[in-house]
């Protein structure tokens, strides 16, 4: 009985210090602004780098605003079959939009759940929502806070591919960024 309660103690202590190390603090506004004005890196992502290093604007226009910005174009986040976990492949991504959101306080977005036709319209609706709330939480690693953040989910309402096919089905598997139209 001993020797469980040193395991499970040992355990608790692994842990925690895992945990503790895998944490990361966020940081706030001034100092990503403080940064870029003083023409340093706030990141090591080139595609961060790209929305914030430009001091003479190319467009009038807010970069998640404008089709030029990679904030524009990369807005979805691709999942496999019945999964809702994120793709490493997509960290870069998620850094780029939870460090501008960070950056941009007064700003939301509305992440969306998306899945394919397969499955009922109730387990689709709840994959979506998983699908969504794991955007969610990798946006606000990157500093994103709750109140910029609103997880809903289409299921398979709002199809990006119309086919009855695995191509189609793996372009429905998606989350998507929806900023405001302003």
């Amino acid at each position: 009985m001993k020797s469980l309660h040193r395991v499970g103690y040992a355990l608790g202590i692994c842990t925690t210090i895992f945990l503790g190390a895998c944490s990361s603090t966020p940081m706030d506004a001034s100092s990503v602004n403080a940064s870029a004005a003083a023409g340093t890196a706030t990141t090591a992502s080139p595609a961060m780098a790209a929305v914030t290093s430009s001091p003479a604007a190319k467009s009038p226009l807010a970069p998640h605003a404008d089709p030029a910005s990679l904030l524009f174009q990369k807005r979805s986040v691709y999942f496999d079959f019945e999964q809702s976990n994120v793709k490493a492949e997509y960290t870069p991504l998620l850094e780029m939009h939870g460090k501008y959101l960070a950056a941009n306080p007064g700003l939301a977005v509305r992440v969306e759940g998306n899945t394919d036709e397969q499955g009922g319209a109730e387990y689709n609706l709840a994959l979506g929502q998983k699908r969504a709330a794991a955007v969610v939480a990798a946006l606000k690693i990157y500093g994103a806070r709750d109140a910029q953040l609103e997880a809903v989910s289409w299921g398979e309402e709002k199809p990006k591919a119309t086919g009855h096919d695995e191509a189609a089905y793996q372009m429905n598997r998606r989350a998507d960024l929806a900023y405001p139209a302003k």
